[in-house]
Formats: C-alpha cells, sequence, structure tokens
C-alpha cells in the first residue's frame, strides 16, 4: 500500500521534531526562522506558522514574541483537558511528583461559596491547598474548596501521600465537570510556593465537580506557563 505523503505544514513538524527527538536540537536551542523554513521547504508563512503552533500545542516548542522559537525546556508538559490526578500524570512521564500541604482545615462559607457548593449561607466547607511539584519543580498551586455533603473524610486523608483529586475521584465519583481557563499574573502567595516572579504569566483553571446530587467541589488551580501547557483531542 503506498504511503500517503503528509501534507506541507506536516512535513514541517516532522522535520522539527526529527530533529528534537534526535538530541540535534536540544531544549533552549533555537529553531529555524520561519522565512528559512519558508525557503527551505518552499511553503507559506501560513503553513509555517501552522506547523510551529501545533508543535507549541503539543508541548514541543515555544514561541516569543520577538525573539523567535526555541525547543521547550524538558519540564515544560502537556496535559489532556480531562478530570485526572495530578500524580499519575508527573508518574506517566517517568518522574517523581511530590506535595506541600500548604492549608488542610474545616471553615465558614462565605455567601458567594455557599451559593456555588449548593450549601445554606454559613455552612462549614472543606479547604485544602496544596503546592504540586515534578521531580522537585512547582507545577501548580491547587485552592480547593470540597462540599462535606459529597466527601466527610476528606479532611482525614494525608494530602501528602494522596492528592485531592484522587480521593474525591475514589469517594465522590463525578457525573459532572465544568471549567475555564484563563491567562492570569500570580498573587503574591501563589508566587511564592510557585517559586515564580509576580511578573511571570501564568495559567488559570477554574474548575467544578459534580457527584450524584452534590456539587463536590470548586477549585483554582495555577500553573506557571513557562512549566505547562494544556492540549486537547476532539473527534466528531
Amino acid at each position: 500500500m503506498a504511503t500517503t505523503p503528509l501534507p506541507a505544514y506536516g512535513q514541517v513538524k516532522a522535520f522539527i521534531k526529527k530533529r528534537i527527538s534526535a538530541g540535534t536540537w536540544k531544549p533552549g536551542d533555537p529553531v529555524p526562522s520561519e522565512a528559512v523554513l519558508m525557503e527551505q521547504f518552499g511553503v507559506s508563512r501560513m503553513t509555517v506558522n501552522r506547523a510551529l503552533r501545533e508543535l507549541m500545542g503539543e508541548g514541543l516548542v515555544t514561541r516569543i514574541q520577538g525573539s523567535g522559537t526555541f525547543v521547550a525546556e524538558l519540564h515544560r508538559i502537556s496535559s489532556t483537558l480531562t478530570i485526572r490526578d495530578i500524580h499519575e500524570e508527573v508518574v506517566e512521564r517517568g518522574h517523581v511528583h511530590t506535595s506541600r500541604v500548604l492549608l488542610a482545615e474545616s471553615e465558614k462559607a462565605s455567601a458567594d461559596l455557599a451559593r456555588t457548593l449548593g450549601l445554606r449561607s454559613g455552612g462549614r466547607v472543606f479547604h485544602t491547598i496544596l503546592i504540586h511539584l515534578e521531580n522537585g519543580v512547582p507545577i501548580q498551586y491547587e485552592d480547593r474548596y470540597v462540599n462535606p455533603a459529597a466527601a466527610p473524610r476528606y479532611l482525614e486523608t494525608d494530602f501528602s501521600e494522596t492528592s485531592p483529586t484522587h480521593h474525591l475521584l475514589a469517594e465522590a465519583p463525578l457525573t459532572e465537570a465544568s471549567y475555564s481557563i484563563e491567562a492570569c499574573l500570580p498573587s503574591a502567595l501563589e508566587a511564592r510556593h510557585l517559586e515564580i516572579k509576580l511578573g511571570e504569566p501564568c495559567l488559570a483553571m477554574m474548575r467544578r465537580t459534580v457527584s450524584g446530587s452534590n456539587i463536590a467541589s470548586v477549585a483554582r488551580l495555577v500553573y506557571p506557563g513557562s512549566r505547562y501547557s494544556f492540549a486537547g483531542k476532539f473527534q466528531a
């Protein structure tokens, strides 16, 4: 059977991926400019741009305005947009996951939080704040509120050993989830614990999970933009 030739943008991608996988181009090395790639492959700027955008989405390159395109650092990682345990994500990459527990307590819900979780005003909620690390590098600041009705044993968990997501997936099986992602700058507290500068761009995911008749949790997950990227696959 004849092999279907790659489309033009695919040929550009394959060329760059081959150089990266072979170690010819190392993390931080510049990728040839759009003009050079256009001339080398005899394609349009739009074609080259598509190849570079897709490589960036796959976490293989980074693009810096005014400076060019570079091979991504080894700690730059990608995640599919599903509800997954970050511990499992890290382990699947062959790396070591650890976490720091900054807060784990029961507290009185504000009026807005109570409405969000479907609780009476002033009801109790569980509140945890953790830093997740990959090979000792902070990659996520997790600030989570949990509905006690959905996971009554939540605060009994040793979160230095078991992630909040792992506990909730076991104790409050998902029936629905929603999220939004936006670019942001970290707060002073987030920057300090993520060990980044205040002006470093981050990605923030706001996530809400439902288990049966209960809204189980709401969480704000902050990732340093230089260390984490999101990627998803969609199929009709």
